[in-house]
Formats: C-alpha cells, structure tokens, sequence
C-alpha cells in the first residue's frame, strides 16, 4: 500500500469519522462523502485511493457503529496507522478488511502529506519523504487472510468452501 498522509490528532471518535446525522442511510459511497467532514469540511474531496489516514492514542472511540470504517474504506484509504485503537472500531475494521496498524512510533513520525508505504506481510511502514521506516507486528496468519479477502464474511465463505 502507497499513499498520501492524512493527520488526525488523539481521541478521533466514531462520530467524527462519520457524522450521526448520515446514518440514517447505510449506503457506503454516501457514508464515504462525508468522511471526517466534521474534522475537515473538505476531506471528503481531497482524500484519494489509496492515501492513509494516520491517528493519535484511541483512534475509533466512541459508539461501536460499523459505519465508520466502512466509510473509511469506501472512499479508498488503503489502511489507518495510530497509536491505539478503540477495541471495537479495531475489530469491526478487521471484519470488514479494512487494515488498522498500531504503531506508535509511525504515527508519531508521519506528517500531513507524506507519502507513506505500508507492507502489512513483514510489519514495515516507509515514510518515503522523511526516510524513515518504523516497524510493527504483522497480523496474525487468520487476520491477513481476513484483510486479504475483504472481510470477514468473504474469508469464511472461502474457508468453508475449501482450497
């Protein structure tokens, strides 16, 4: 994964990732036009496939809403880097293949429009622009798989289904 850096402090909550006044649909591209509009009104037309979002300590808290990491995934960001996550958000973002890493070192080492390279098989984040590279536990064999077929109801359809 190679994208650009989008910064987000400590404490980014459920609601500021996808405001409550959108969830009366569950529509994923209209929860992704309003990704972290609250947080910067024009995030939503700047962020692009592929680019990361990066967070402080507790990223996700909040209400346990499945919303926010899909609207997360639905606008292309390829995975979120911070310090800490909210158990919840962490497990609905697996469930839905949407990468999380904690790695607070990285966190703390990206800026806002870096451009960042993330190889999630050996537990390595690249900050091209800064030239520095940080490292985290890889998942777990099941977790990757999970990633790797887009969530956690395409790997079980795969994995009943056999080789």
């Amino acid at each position: 994964m190679k994208g650009r850096a989008w910064k987000f402090g400590d404490n980014v909550n459920t609601d500021e990732i996808i405001p409550a006044r959108y969830l009366n649909t569950s529509d994923p591209d209209e929860l992704a036009a309003h990704l972290m509009e609250d947080a910067d009104p024009d995030f939503p037309s700047k962020v692009s496939a592929g680019d990361i979002i990066v967070g402080g300590e507790n990223f996700g808290c909040g209400s346990s809403r499945e919303h926010a990491p899909l609207a997360i995934k639905t606008a292309g960001v390829s995975c979120v880097i911070a310090k800490s996550f909210a158990r919840i958000f962490f497990r609905n973002s697996i469930n839905i293949g949407l990468p999380i890493i904690t790695a607070p070192e990285a966190a703390d080492g990206i800026e806002e429009g870096q451009t960042v390279e993330v190889d999630l098989d050996a537990g390595v984040i690249n900050n091209l622009d800064a030239g520095a590279t940080f490292s985290f536990p890889p998942f777990p064999e099941e977790l990757q798989g999970i990633i790797r077929e887009g969530g956690l109801m395409n790997y079980v359809k795969k994995t009943e289904a056999g080789p």
